[in-house]
């Protein structure tokens, strides 16, 4: 399959458009340049200064006014306003003060650096790089990319980028595993090395990597930290060595294994994962196959998606590849090309292996109007055969006894989830996403203790367009979702397995759940006072905590002795407990996790789909979750009439129409 088939237009948007490919530069989308070097803690930070920032251009606009406005800040001086003078190590900057202008910044070993124009002044002044002219403002700021060659000009004084080049003598680096791994070179000033004609890519953490096995590179002389990964069912394998001049050295170094999933009849997917849009490199077949080979990763699904406009990226490589698995696939790998269906509003929604294409990818963008209802998408989409569930929900954080209030007015891409899930259109939740894992965790357990049948899946959003990023720049599978496979692995196993609610997701450990023998997904027919044993259990070394929960909340869990203790990675944390039933309930079971280097996301976690306990024939339908998912759809609606972007009366009947049919579920289930 050769990129020209399936990527005719990438290559050429970023060369004419840069990192936003020609879309409409809404607030999400000015923010690409700044996020490739701004670290992801300061990311909250970086939107805070621009709130503030649209509230002096604006004084007087309330706060629910303030999100239309984005688009106006300067988003380089927010940048700069954000690092308070500090320098993340793979930024430079140019300091233009009243009296001196000077470079700043550690040398780096990379070619290509991101150097920021930082004005002190309170005049204006002028500055080139190559052949671009830009007049900054009293205090203004200007991000560029840059090699070191460059010509960088303020108000007629040459800046020498060369002294951030390091000189130093040469080597070459063999890197041989005997299977496809991710891999990092660093040197102690935390620069990158990577072969000829790789991405130069950075995870979560800012550390470097690229996939591969048998691979040569040209390093610098210095101390090298060497790593060899691959995905969450491998640990990390170390060596650190110092090459001499001229010398070529062989490197052979494998990750063990701390669990094979396979081996147990499970298999792990990354549900939301693209591989184009926008971004600052047009993604490639290759690069999918590499990340997924390299990170042992059993089902990817790659979806096209719409950014800010009607334009669907990737659009050709589904029509080219639907319905068939992707070249690089084999016998325990499946790639897929799927689905992103988008409304802001609404929400965000993956779509896994459907037959054909479908006729719609999105409402609301580019002005056109919020309709029809993302149900009719998902009908759609589920008339195609694809599997389906709702990605990255939520961002703003929810606890177990916050109103719907906080999530649904929010920064929210699930809003019409609570509707479509009653109406049983819905598959699966992505839990495990880049967004608040703790909020989708606590809305899922509304959603089931109310009465839903709902997968628990993951899906990470990794860009493979993206080098720089954040969680998005991460190696695809960097969460997955687990299924229980029936017969051989394909992308209909799979989606029967999650159908049927056999998973749990995970950022890294592996977790498994036993409800009197049954598993995820499963049904126990009980009568009031039964008793039930319950087993759960986790293998990983980030492993803190492990809980057992019914829907009245968390009924047992066992903890690490302390800190570092018994963190053998084969060796697993158990809990059991006896279970009274005395009503319809759930039980599910969670993992908390310490801070790793192995959770590519500030939240390690992993949660199972629930075993559903049903008492004397009546399915759980807590009251106080019901009512929860009511006072939802009640503020789902008073959001839609105020804000939906309609173009005629009959579009706001079809959504109440819709509002009203899942209102007229969980009200049943109240009695």
């Amino acid at each position: 399959m050769s990129a020209e088939l399936m990527l005719p237009e990438c290559g050429r948007l970023l060369t004419e458009h840069g990192m936003t490919w020609g879309e409409l530069e809404i607030p999400y989308v000015r923010f690409f340049a700044r996020r490739r070097v701004l670290p992801a803690a300061l990311f909250d930070r970086f939107w805070e200064l621009a709130v503030k920032a649209v509230a002096e251009l604006h004084p007087g606009e309330p706060m629910h006014g303030i999100g239309a406005c984005l688009a106006g800040p300067d988003y380089d001086r927010v940048l700069r306003d954000t690092l308070g003078g500090e320098l993340p190590p793979h930024l430079a900057a140019v300091r233009v003060g009243p009296d001196e202008i000077r470079l700043e910044g550690a040398p780096r070993g990379e070619e290509r650096l991101s150097l920021l124009i930082d004005s002190r002044r309170d005049q204006a002044c002028m500055v080139s790089v190559d052949d671009t002219r830009r007049r900054i403002d009293p205090r203004g700021a200007w991000l560029v990319e840059v090699d070191h060659g460059s010509s960088v000009v303020v108000d007629g004084v040459r800046i020498q980028l060369d002294t951030l080049l390091i000189p130093t003598q040469a080597a070459r680096l063999r890197l041989v595993a005997g299977m496809p791994c991710r891999w990092s070179v660093t040197s102690e000033d935390g620069s990158g090395w990577f072969p000829p004609g790789t991405p130069n890519r950075y995870d979560h953490h800012g550390r470097p990597y690229f996939h591969g096995d048998d691979l040569v590179l040209k390093v610098p002389c210095v101390p090298l930290t060497i790593t060899a990964a691959r995905g969450m069912e491998y640990d990390e394998a170390r060596l650190e060595l110092t090459p001499g001049p001229g010398e070529e050295r062989l490197v052979e170094l494998a990750p063990q294994r701390i669990y094979d999933a396979a081996a147990r009849g499970w298999y792990g997917a990354d549900m939301h994962v693209h591989l184009n849009w926008a971004a600052d490199r047009a993604g490639v077949p290759a690069d999918a196959a590499a990340a997924q080979h390299g990170e042992d990763l059993h089902v990817l699904n790659l979806l096209t998606g719409d950014i800010s406009g009607r334009r669907v990226h990737d659009r050709e490589a589904l029509e080219a590849w639907t319905d068939v698995d992707l070249p690089w696939s084999d016998a325990t790998h499946v790639a897929r090309m799927g689905v992103e269906y988008r409304d802001d509003l609404l929400g965000h929604v993956y779509a896994f292996a459907p037959r054909a294409a479908p006729g719609r990818h999105h409402t609301e963008f580019a002005g056109d109007a919020d309709w029809p209802p993302n149900a009719d998408g998902l009908r759609e989409l589920r008339g195609l055969g694809a599997l389906v569930g709702y990605g990255h929900p939520f961002r703003t954080p929810v606890c177990d006894g916050d109103p719907p209030m906080r999530p649904v007015w929010s920064d929210c891409a699930a809003r019409e989830l609570v509707a479509d899930v009653a109406l049983g259109l819905v598959d699966s939740l992505d839990v495990l996403t880049h967004a608040s894992i703790p909020a989708a965790a606590a809305v899922y357990r509304r959603l089931i203790g109310a009465g839903n049948r709902l997968a628990v899946t993951a899906g990470t959003d990794a860009m493979i367009s993206f080098t720089r990023s954040g969680d998005q720049s991460n190696p695809p599978g960097w969460a997955r979702v687990y299924a229980q496979i029936e017969g051989e692995l394909s992308a209909r196993s799979f989606a029967a397995a999650v159908r049927a609610g056999r998973t749990f997701a995970t950022t890294g450990p592996w977790l498994e759940l036993s409800v009197d023998g049954h598993g995820p997904g499963q049904v126990i027919q009980a009568h009031k006072g039964r008793r039930i044993r319950v087993t759960a259990g986790a293998i990983g070394p980030e492993v803190a905590a492990v809980r057992i929960r019914t829907a009245e909340g968390v009924w047992a869990g066992a903890e690490r002795l302390a800190a570092g203790s018994g963190r053998v990675s084969g060796e697993p944390l158990t809990v059991t407990a006896d279970i009274l039933v005395d009503a319809p309930t759930y039980v599910v079971a969670e993992v908390l996790c310490d801070p790793h280097p192995r959770t590519l996301t500030t939240t390690g976690y992993a949660l199972t789909s629930p075993v559903y306990v049903d008492v004397d024939g009546k399915h759980v339908a807590r009251q106080e979750d019901v009512r929860w998912c009511l006072e939802w759809l009640d503020l789902l609606e008073d959001l839609i009439k105020r804000h939906c972007r309609l173009a005629a009366p009959y579009q706001i009947g079809d959504h109440v129409s819709l509002l009203e049919q899942a209102r007229a579920v969980y009200l049943a289930r109240l009695t």
